[in-house]
């Protein structure tokens, strides 16, 4: 059977913590939530515990076993490297490209990597491209905005240029959506189960009709989460095509047409969201995806429901499509 291979998998390097800790600037704060765990904050919002796990290979790859899970493809989760000025950003990026790489020599058959990279700040995030791409990253980590600027803006052109030359897959991992702390996200830690979805959601909403996988063809987006709640909302972005004018100045294109281009991991938490996935994106654009070690993580529970579908489906899910965009 085609071996598991989770793309949506994260760790940290105590440098960049340490580096984030001395950098952050004043809407971050680190405080403790309901239950005791201390949590990233941006602008009140809660939105990311730093916990053991995420430093510790041993005990992932422990898990790993246990849920029978051959490879982890991994990234850095929000707030990634978007929070200091161009020397703090790019220290914290190549801190945690070059912890990736070290566990990735340590560990070959089991651990791959994606770059952060300074988004911010281009000229350094061409640099630390180049040189993570040297050191063996197999992909580009994003978040769904930059620091509140849109993946689609101006500023980043050069780099999605540069990666999508490369033919780069790119993972785009949400954060907390731009305004969150006006949204009365804080209360239930909304952030974590409406917040992500919802900038992952927009985001990509906000590429398909900006054109941006036609401009950028060759590069491979991975979404976060299932792809948001895209697979739902993709019958309203088409309507919206057809009869709002300004859907259309961009695209002829129907919106959910580009859904088969792109990507989306299995990170949720029913057989009928991973079914609507499936339809949605296709069968060969679904990957395997957990979000461990986040507590909200279900590599067990995931891998379970992948068993249910159809055999070639399944293979496909678990492993043979992230063979192939990664090249593996």
């Amino acid at each position: 059977m085609q071996k598991a291979i989770d793309v949506h998998s994260h760790m940290l390097c105590q440098e960049w913590l340490d580096l984030f800790k001395a950098n952050c600037g004043p809407r971050f704060t680190i405080q403790k939530v309901v239950g005791g765990a201390e949590v990233i904050h941006y602008d009140g919002v809660a939105f990311m515990t730093p916990q053991p796990t995420m430093f510790d290979y041993p005990a992932r790859l422990a898990a790993m076993d246990k849920a029978g899970v051959g490879m982890a493809i991994l990234s850095l989760t929000g707030p990634n490297v978007y929070w200091g000025d161009a020397k703090a950003s790019s220290r914290a990026a190549s801190a945690i490209n070059d912890s990736f790489a070290e566990a990735s020599g340590k560990y070959p058959d089991r651990i791959k990597w994606m770059a952060s990279l300074p988004m911010q700040f281009p000229d350094k995030a061409l640099e630390e491209l180049d040189r993570a791409t040297k050191k063996g990253a197999v992909g580009v980590v994003v978040l769904a905005n930059v620091g509140g600027a849109s993946l689609t803006d101006p500023l980043f052109e050069p780099i999605w240029e540069e990666i999508d030359k490369r033919e780069l897959p790119v993972f785009v991992h949400p954060t907390v959506p731009c305004g969150c702390g006006d949204m009365d996200m804080q209360v239930f830690q909304l952030s974590a189960s409406v917040g992500f979805t919802m900038d992952t959601t927009l985001a990509v909403s906000r590429m398909i009709y900006d054109g941006f996988f036609d401009r950028y063809s060759k590069l491979k987006l991975i979404t976060a989460h299932g792809g948001g709640t895209l697979p739902f909302l993709a019958p309203r972005l088409d309507r919206c095509h057809e009869v709002v004018a300004a859907c259309r100045t961009k695209i002829k294109n129907k919106p959910s047409t580009y859904l088969k281009r792109i990507y989306a991991d299995t990170c949720i938490y029913s057989s009928e969201a991973l079914r609507s996935t499936i339809e949605a994106f296709g069968e060969e654009h679904v990957l395997y995806g957990t979000d461990f070690p986040h507590n909200i993580s279900d590599m067990e529970g995931t891998l379970a429901r992948i068993e249910k579908l159809e055999p070639t489906v399944r293979d496909n899910v678990r492993g043979a499509n992230a063979q192939r965009v990664f090249r593996l």
